[in-house]
């Protein structure tokens, strides 16, 4: 399934980009950017060229060798006027992990100078996102904030039940599982600071 960005923009084509620039603007080939990350150079090759949907699970471990939060992988670089400080909802990038069924909706405005970025989470009943990444750069801090149902957070071998209202702040670690416990869809916001948004040169 794909998604539109800005209206005219799907986020299949936005990542495909976003990830051959980010490679080249950071000399890696192919193979060097499958070693740091995990993913296997035909999965990256399959992204680069629009061929593939790539997971939540695949995307976290890209962005992480790129040394950004997997939110920066759909925020455009391109040079222009000044941005607007307003991101309106039906401009909001809204994508679809192909794995697990949970959303994400990018509300920051794109290209905007901030030290941190907002998300919004649709987390499906009985849906499980495991987020293993042996090397994070450090520095990366998200809070979760509840807003609807429930999920499970299991981080550095701890797991925390949160309910409407309950906030969880944590350091980005090596592995980190989302699960939603509950019959209901679950809903919350991310906050992310730290290395959020480095740009291609």
């Amino acid at each position: 399934m794909k998604f539109q960005y800005h209206g005219f923009m799907d986020l299949d084509a936005l990542l495909a980009r976003r990830v051959r620039d980010l490679r080249r603007a950071r000399s890696l080939t192919l193979d060097q950017l499958a070693e740091l990350s995990g993913v296997s150079r035909s999965m990256i090759s399959l992204i680069e060229r629009q061929e593939t949907s790539p997971t939540a699970a695949v995307l976290n471990k890209l962005a992480a060798a790129f040394g950004i939060s997997m939110a920066a992988l759909f925020t455009t670089e391109s040079s222009g006027p000044e941005p607007e400080p307003v991101a309106r909802r039906e401009a909001q990038p809204v994508w679809t992990d192909p794995a697990s069924g949970y959303t994400r909706r990018h509300l920051s405005p794109a290209r905007a100078a901030s030290p941190f970025e907002l998300v919004e989470v649709v987390f499906p009943a009985g849906a499980s996102v495991l987020f293993d990444t042996p090397v994070r750069p450090a520095g990366l801090h998200q809070q979760l904030w509840m807003l609807e149902g429930e999920m499970a957070i299991t981080h550095e071998a701890k797991t925390w039940r949160l309910a409407p209202g309950d906030c969880l702040a944590m350091e980005l670690g090596a592995q980190i599982r989302f699960h939603n416990p509950s019959m209901q869809p679950a809903r919350y916001l991310l906050a992310l600071a730290g290395h959020t948004r480095q740009k291609t040169p």
